[in-house]
């Protein structure tokens, strides 16, 4: 199985590769259009701004590529959120994989802090990335905005209020959490990604 992440400007690539190979996987780091259109698996992960890593993706046309894949395609944090319609963060248009904006946390209580940093549950749904799942499980998230609950949602977390933790249509998919740093929660969402 040839499993592609996408470079592009955005940090937390190598923690997802390093994840990758403790389930057995030689993942290629690539900003090849030829490479990413041939791999089986596709991930998007990131950690960043959404404004700047936008008109990154848009001038060397991976904004484009990513709309266009047919393999199954894995979101993380910040990729997440750029597969949604439009973000809040420096106000920019983004893939619109996703009919949803993303909005920025508001605190309503002093003990909500923002950004949404640590560990949390998640209540899923049937959606294949939770396959034997049975009950709410801890994940790690660190984020400042948030995709509502929409007609996507796969899985929903409670901070300050009810948000979209992951998100599915069609061969999309994409968590706000961090799989990768989720422990062996974590693991098994990206065994089951890879099982698609």
């Amino acid at each position: 199985m040839k499993v592609a992440v996408v470079k592009y400007n955005a940090g937390n690539i190598c923690s997802v590769d390093y994840a990758l190979r403790r389930l057995g996987v030689e993942a290629e780091i690539t900003a090849d259009e030829k490479v990413l259109r041939a791999a089986d698996k596709v991930i998007f992960p990131g950690v960043g701004e959404a404004e700047t890593t936008m008109n990154f993706l848009n001038a060397g046309g991976m904004g484009r590529l990513i709309k266009e894949l047919h393999q199954p395609v894995l979101g993380i944090c910040l990729g997440m959120q750029l597969m949604c319609r439009h973000s809040e963060e420096g106000d920019v248009d983004c893939l619109g994989i996703f009919d949803v904006g993303v909005k920025r946390f508001v605190s309503l209580k002093h003990e909500d802090k923002v950004p949404h940093m640590g560990w949390n549950t998640i209540s899923q749904t049937d959606s294949k990335l939770f396959r034997g799942f049975t009950k709410e499980e801890f994940v790690y998230f660190v984020h400042s905005f948030y995709v509502p609950v929409n007609d996507c949602t796969a899985a929903v977390t409670d901070y300050i209020l009810p948000f979209s933790a992951a998100l599915h249509k069609d061969n999309y998919y994409a968590t706000q959490f961090h799989p990768e740093k989720s422990g062996s929660v974590g693991e098994r969402i990206l065994q089951n990604f890879l099982d698609l």
